[in-house]
């Protein structure tokens, strides 16, 4: 079967494209991609986005938005899926993406706040939800075990964002969660994520973190 033309629009350091572009890495389906200034968007990105927001994938010039529907289709359209074959597996799979996408959420007005309170609160929050991660975390290279999957995909870019973190400040987040700090540390190993940036990359990261108006901002500046 003959695979559409695929054009992903992104943006460099936005995790959700992170996702797609690792899945289209470890399927190796051939796409272009444009990246594009969110901030000053081009006047079509409005009539491809809906959200107006990135990932959005062109397939054969008809647009797909919103990560995980992108990540799911690109998974369907080729062989070997991403998912356990059992369907409780793949369920309880995209249960833990789901969990996932509120950690992703919780860093994101945890890099944000500027209320002390709040921002405690967060931390608390992203320490407590990588505890119940760890209860969760099975045997195993990878989460679902030696093979790579959807959900390792799903998580990788997050553990991207907390590793530009930690350069500047280690908030232990991960103090009670060693085995998911080492699950991380293995995917930010693996080529798909590592070839999910653009070589700006860690000047975008960079730029982005120290020039936060938030107390996070502020920390990793003093």
């Amino acid at each position: 079967m003959s695979l559409p033309n695929l054009k992903l629009i992104s943006f460099t350091i936005c995790p959700y494209v992170q996702r797609a572009m690792i899945v289209l890495n470890e399927k190796n389906i051939p796409f272009d991609i444009e990246y594009i200034d969110l901030s000053a968007p081009p006047p079509w990105f409005y009539d491809v986005s809906p959200l107006e927001k990135v990932p959005v994938l062109l397939v054969d010039e008809k647009p797909l938005f919103e990560s995980m529907v992108i990540c799911d289709y690109l998974d369907e359209i080729t062989p070997n899926s991403l998912y356990p074959n059992d369907a409780f597996e793949k369920a309880l799979n995209r249960s833990w993406i789901e969990f996932g996408n509120d950690i992703l959420d919780t860093t994101f007005n945890f890099l944000h706040e500027n209320d002390a309170k709040k921002f405690n609160h967060l931390k608390e929050t992203l320490i407590d939800r990588f505890e119940i991660l760890e209860e969760e975390m099975p045997q195993g290279e990878y989460y679902n075990g030696a093979d790579f999957s959807l959900i390792d995909a799903v998580y990788a870019p997050l553990f991207l964002y907390l590793e530009q973190i930690e350069k500047y400040k280690d908030y232990e987040l991960f103090e009670d969660a060693p085995n998911v700090k080492a699950w991380g540390q293995r995917l930010l190993q693996r080529p798909s994520v590592m070839n999910s940036v653009p070589e700006s990359y860690q000047a975008d990261i960079t730029a982005y973190l120290t020039g936060l108006d938030s107390i996070l901002g502020k920390e990793i500046n003093a």
